[in-house]
């Protein structure tokens, strides 16, 4: 799904910008990540996060509209599930790479925490952006390149 036509954003070139300008408030990143974490229901939503109604039915009516998540109505008729589109599963690695930051900086030695882990029981390793050739790269050892940019890429080029 292309959100990119019609819609304002608040640095239109950037992809972290137009990323925070779709899921950046703090509900509706809690919300993605409870939906991974098998929330599905209004009530699942409101139990877990203790949000008010009118600021989650809010948040989910927005996700649904950006295509984050999709509903169905449950058996009955009157209530909706909520499920992660592809484009809302695509969110994992960033909600890992907030949890990790998290983990590193939020929290004193030893104070307890929940850990993520994978299907086995162990927890998952730490996240790593590399380059093509499996190095590691940081913040110092990148640069953006800007729209316009020679080698930038441009909409339709």
């Amino acid at each position: 799904m292309t959100l990119s036509s019609g819609r304002e954003w608040t640095d239109p070139s950037c992809p972290v910008a137009r990323t925070v300008d779709l899921v950046g408030d703090r509900w509706s990143l809690l919300i993605v990540r409870d939906a991974m974490d098998g929330a599905s229901t209004f009530t699942d939503f409101q139990q877990r996060l203790g949000i008010a109604r009118n600021i989650l039915t809010d948040r989910l009516r927005k996700l649904v509209d950006q295509g984050i998540l999709t509903t169905s109505t449950l058996p009955g008729g009157k209530r909706h599930s909520y499920e992660l589109t592809a484009e809302g599963q695509d969110l994992f690695t960033v909600v890992v790479a907030l949890r990790q930051w998290g983990e590193r900086h939020t929290f004193a030695d030893n104070e307890p925490h929940s850990t993520l882990i994978d299907h086995a029981g162990n927890p998952i390793a730490q996240l790593r952006p590399e380059n093509p050739e499996g190095e590691l790269v940081t913040a110092t050892t990148t640069r953006v390149r800007k729209v316009g940019e020679h080698g930038a890429s441009v909409a339709g080029a």
